[in-house]
């Protein structure tokens, strides 16, 4: 029997689908926002507006280093005065603020030399898109990715008033603008559309995908999570869990409720699956999300 804690969708290849009774609700999609700004990012590449491989304007990293999170930019997780600033529900820090505590910390390593997950890379992945295309990006994900896909529900919060229509009440308390690249919002139908195009061809040709798809190996197990291998794409989780299969997305976290949307490839027909629950543990979220894929 399914668990009713948990808000779901799924879709295969053929086009069977299924959704949980809260079909209409809303949620943050935290994390898996990478996985659209990468897409846009990947389609834009496609055009030639951006460059993956050229060094940003005075910077050391590139592009693709930004979105594989090689880059060895400093991340603000780490930082006990924002997470300090968070809890007591202040509003988010000036940009210039938050990059002065990151910068403080100073580089990881030498960009391509290793890898640590930042958050600040993609708010600068994101910053670049709009910069090189002269568009916000709301803008560029509704021409790339919300019009092309008829999505209903998507779109990127910027103020508590949005967040307080969300799911759950806990919501009404955060600002997502500290989430600094970005926090979406949808429904758990619409997340698992869009991961779902990207696996189909709807959204980027098979080559891009592919180039999309080359992975940072970053080892094995994940105690509290069904990864037994993993790796790191650009703005996709890709490993193996549940005897040796592949799952390809990214799980997402908040103080109040996490998510995990993930492409199962290996099925006959092919799943993507995305899954929203409360807490603060992505491995609840990603366990139940592979629990469906094996169902569906």
């Amino acid at each position: 029997m399914l668990d009713k804690t948990f808000h779901w969708s799924w879709i295969t290849r053929d086009g069977h689908q299924d959704t949980s009774a809260h079909a209409a609700a809303r949620f943050p999609y935290w994390s898996f926002t990478k996985t659209v700004i990468a897409i846009c990012a990947m389609k834009l590449s496609d055009t030639g507006m951006v460059e993956l491989d050229t060094h940003l304007d005075g910077e050391a990293y590139t592009l693709r280093q930004l979105l594989q999170h090689t880059a060895g930019i400093a991340d603000y997780g780490q930082l006990a005065d924002y997470h300090r600033d968070v809890a007591a529900r202040q509003l988010p820090w000036p940009r210039e603020k938050l990059l002065a505590a990151v910068k403080a910390k100073g580089t990881l390593f030498p960009p391509g030399e290793g890898w640590a997950y930042s958050n600040v890379g993609y708010m600068l992945a994101r910053e670049h898109l709009e910069s090189v295309s002269g568009r916000s990006f709301s803008s560029l994900l509704n021409e790339l990715i919300i019009a092309p896909l008829g999505l209903q529900s998507v779109e990127l919060a910027t103020t508590q008033e949005q967040f307080a229509s969300l799911h759950w009440q806990a919501a009404a308390q955060y600002h997502p603008g500290w989430v600094y690249h970005g926090c979406l919002t949808g429904t758990a139908n619409d997340a698992a559309k869009i991961l779902h195009a990207l696996f189909s061809g709807e959204l980027l040709s098979d080559k891009i995908r592919e180039h999309m798809l080359v992975r940072y190996p970053l080892g094995g197990a994940i105690p509290g999570r069904p990864w037994t291998e993993c790796g790191y794409s650009l703005g996709l989780m890709s490993g193996k869990i549940d005897q040796g299969k592949r799952a390809i997305g990214h799980s997402g976290a908040g103080p109040f409720c996490v998510n995990a949307v993930y492409h199962f490839p290996d099925r006959a027909d092919p799943i993507t699956v995305a899954c929203f629950t409360e807490g603060i543990d992505e491995g609840l979220a990603e366990f139940y999300a592979a629990r469906l894929a094996s169902r569906g």
